[in-house]
């Protein structure tokens, strides 16, 4: 800090063994003289220890990505070794740049964006040589700096301007368009300049063409990015697109040619063209979806007639529907209440093969018949196959052959429908009949008409009819049939009977 005068008063007159009370005991001449030559020698020794820090008289000028120094020292030239030197920065409160004390850099409160780029010339401190070298210059490091050296009696500082001068993009010209008067819309635009730059367009003659539209942004990191439009109607003329900052230009030239222009009549033409195909598109579109409002509102009365039709048929429900052990191929397991049966890898107990219960099974395919108590011409079930991929379901004749490869079909005496593979679905007749199903069926529902010929098969959680076998002739009386077809593909997968259905329940076992 400065030392006062009268400070420096009583230390000399310590050093000299007066003081201002034994200062009284002098004559008057004494007195006079005394008090001039501590008043010399106070001047003097406070003029010792003075100072001044001088810094750029102009504005510095920094290219962005380079080194820049910023100058500031002590005048006279005397050692600043000793000093607090601080440089920070006026525009943002203060904040520290760099700072160097007691010998060393202290950069802990440093700004974060100043980290690793900034150094003293700690060899010239001896001469009195503060500057700062700010490295690899950013668009962000333009401001006002404050360069502050301080001794242990005096202090002072300067500040430095900084502008920094970035040179930006090569410009892009775009191409967006005709207009409808004919013209060609060009659109040019250059990013990351520092300060902003001038940007022009020029024909082939070189004379400047007044912008329809300009756009000008800033980013503090990435500088100002400029952006102007214009409109032209000659061909095979060639236009440029000029930035320019100070001693830097970047240019760059389009030439539009006349096919640029012959290509928006044809692009006319399309036009039209598309406009009449849209129309086209349109009606064809709403043909479409009121057909399709046609054929949904017809699938939702045959699914609604589907519903009303089980729901009739499940007054015919047949009476404790279980299956019959005895008819099943010995791979099959049937449950302890003969309501599902399921695939077993294990081997069957082949000792009993010539037992007269044998002659009853199925050998081939892994097939089981339905039992239940008849009072009626008509009955119904409804069986789940929930995770098959290969089924069949459906009646046959009780004296139906079970040995061998069976085909399944009415003149065999089997009314069916199944699938294969999952996703083949089919009626088998004879032939067989491919069915489209919209959706994999989980519950089957089985009605039988003996009266009228009839076998029909729904699905009942989609209320959707899959197939009828109709005119046909019952000389026997008919059973359930259930089929788990090709055990690879459905093990370890279980067919199940549903409960009782003339109360209308709709859960299975």
């Amino acid at each position: 800090m400065k030392s006062s005068p009268f400070e420096r008063l009583d230390t000399f007159l310590k050093q000299s063994k007066l003081s201002f009370s034994n200062l009284a005991s002098c004559s008057s001449e004494m007195k006079f003289i005394c008090v001039t030559l501590l008043i010399i020698s106070g001047i003097a020794d406070s003029r010792a220890d003075n100072f001044d820090v001088v810094g750029p008289a102009v504005p510095l000028m920094a290219v962005s990505g380079e080194d820049v120094i910023l100058p500031c020292s002590v005048k006279p030239s005397i050692s600043a070794v000793n000093m607090r030197v601080e440089w920070s920065r006026l525009d943002q409160r203060g904040s520290v740049v760099h700072l160097y004390e007691d010998h060393e850099d202290r950069n802990t409160d440093q700004l974060p964006s100043y980290r690793g780029r900034t150094r003293l010339f700690k060899d010239e401190l001896e001469n009195g040589n503060t500057s700062l070298k700010l490295s690899r210059v950013q668009t962000s490091d333009e401001g006002i700096y404050k360069c502050f050296v301080q001794s242990e009696s005096w202090y002072d500082d300067t500040t430095a301007a900084v502008r920094v001068e970035a040179v930006g993009s090569a410009p892009v010209i775009t191409v967006d368009g005709f207009d409808g008067s004919g013209g060609l819309h060009l659109q040019c635009e250059s990013k990351g300049w520092n300060p902003e730059p001038d940007l022009v367009w020029l024909d082939s003659e070189g004379v400047t063409l007044t912008s329809e539209s300009t756009d000008t942004h800033r980013d503090d990191t990435d500088g100002f990015s400029v952006k102007h439009a214009i409109t032209v109607y000659n061909s095979d003329t060639k236009y440029h697109c000029r930035v320019k900052l100070r001693h830097h230009m970047l240019e760059t030239e389009i030439i539009i040619s006349s096919k640029m222009f012959n290509s928006r009549k044809t692009l006319m033409i399309l036009n039209s063209v598309a406009v009449v195909l849209s129309v086209i598109a349109g009606i064809l579109i709403a043909v479409f979806f009121h057909k399709k409002i046609v054929l949904y509102q017809v699938l939702q009365n045959q699914k609604k007639s589907t519903q009303n039709e089980i729901t009739f048929m499940r007054k015919y429900a047949a009476v404790n529907v279980t299956l019959d052990a005895d008819s099943a191929h010995p791979r099959l397991t049937v449950s302890d209440d003969g309501k599902q049966v399921r695939f077993q890898y294990a081997q069957p107990n082949e000792e009993n093969d010539e037992d007269e219960e044998q002659s009853f099974k199925f050998d081939i395919r892994h097939c089981v018949l339905g039992k239940f108590e008849r009072s009626s011409k008509k009955f119904y079930f409804e069986v789940q196959m929930k995770e098959l991929n290969d089924w069949d379901v459906g009646v046959a004749r009780k004296s139906i052959n079970r040995k061998g490869w069976i085909d399944l079909n009415p003149k065999n005496g089997f009314w069916t429908v199944g699938v294969r593979y999952g996703t083949r679905y089919q009626a088998c007749g004879d032939p067989h009949v491919p069915l489209s199903l919209h959706v994999k069926p989980q519950r089957v529902g089985v009605f039988v008409n003996c009266e009228e010929g009839r076998v029909s098969f729904y699905d009942v959680e989609s209320w959707y009819h899959i197939f009828t076998f109709t005119g046909q002739s019952f000389t026997e009386k008919l059973y359930p049939f259930f089929c788990l077809g090709f055990s690879g593909r459905n093990a370890p997968a279980v067919m199940t009977i549903c409960n009782d259905l003339r109360i209308l329940k709709m859960d299975c076992v």
